[in-house]
């Protein structure tokens, strides 16, 4: 496994899931060495097997470690930070469940979407798979909307925190994905306040290269 003595290494493609990770990572101040793939590594990148045989990013190494999935790695990256909630604040409960809810409920209709519209052939994509699951997403995103309807600013604890980066991008993600129509308003305008962040810009300006 490829290791990096002085710091860790975020393997990332730009925009994919691993944005949950660098968007963290630059919320939190953390020295990382950016490694960019092509999407999807599977297809263009290789030699990037041998560090991760999912072939899937994010892929995260520290101390030899390797770790591939976006909201453990976030969760990694906001210890003993203002973006992790500690167990015993009263958010704690929800903000952990917001942390998986991130990719087991919203990414993966996204995950199909993405494939029916870039990544397969035109002559294998499906309207009505894209169609279906943006409706299955819009389902979900609603617990999103009635999250915020009591007027908060974040998600939990009163602050911003890992929930609002990986339950943002799922949303952020919808909107490039002609999805964003399904969003409530009140997740509009916490979507909009999580990408005018710093941390945000400064990530989607990294991965530029």
């Amino acid at each position: 496994m490829m290791q990096n003595e002085s710091g860790p290494i975020l393997y990332h493609c730009p925009d994919a899931r691993s944005l949950r990770c660098l968007w963290a990572v630059e919320e939190a101040g953390i020295d990382v060495e950016l490694k960019l793939l092509k999407f999807p590594p599977r297809a263009f990148e290789p030699d990037y097997r041998a560090v991760n045989p999912l072939m899937t990013v994010p892929g995260w190494v520290e101390h030899g470690h390797l770790m591939t999935e976006s909201a453990a790695i976030c969760e990694r990256i906001a210890e003993g930070t203002p973006l992790e909630v500690r167990r015993d604040e009263a958010d704690y409960w929800a903000w952990r469940n917001w942390l998986h809810r991130s990719d087991a409920t919203l990414t993966f209709p996204l995950a199909i979407m993405i494939r029916y519209t870039r990544v397969e052939p035109e002559e294998r994509r499906l309207r009505q798979a894209v169609d279906d699951y943006k409706a299955f997403f819009g389902g979900r995103a609603r617990s999103i909307e009635a999250a915020l309807a009591d007027g908060r600013e974040w998600l939990a604890a009163g602050r911003f925190t890992i929930a609002d980066i990986v339950i943002g991008y799922a949303a952020f993600l919808a909107t490039t994905l002609g999805a964003g129509d399904v969003l409530g308003d009140a997740t509009k305008e916490w979507l909009a306040r999580c990408t005018a962040r710093e941390g945000f810009r400064r990530a989607r300006e990294r991965q530029k290269g």
